[in-house]
């Protein structure tokens, strides 16, 4: 390391950032289930649209305790599995469907 009196600028103590986020708040500790509210912010959509796939049957399977809902890990992995084939399949129909009617000319 340079000098500080050849660099001019006054030395530092290093302070350890481990468990530290960029915004400066202290991490959690993971827990072993969602709550709604961390399921939407782990997944990147609003509480309201979470509820919106809920009432269409296309939510994640939720455990209740007392008043509270939970999605276990376990469960938020296979949502996003069937999401992800659904969108596959939704994907694989419109490419099917463009094709056809393309070579209909």
């Amino acid at each position: 390391m340079a000098r500080t009196e050849i660099t001019g600028r006054k030395p530092h103590a290093r302070s350890s950032r481990r468990g530290v986020t960029r915004a400066g708040a202290i991490r959690k500790a993971p827990t072993a289930v969602f709550s709604v509210a961390s399921f939407c912010e782990a997944h990147g959509i609003s509480e309201a649209f979470y509820f919106k796939l809920k009432n269409q049957g296309l939510g994640p399977d939720e455990m209740r305790l007392g008043s509270r809902i939970f999605i276990t890990h376990e469960s938020a992995a296979r949502w996003r599995t069937v999401r992800e084939a659904a969108t596959a399949a939704t994907t694989e129909k419109a490419i099917v469907t463009a094709s056809a009617s393309g070579s209909e000319m």
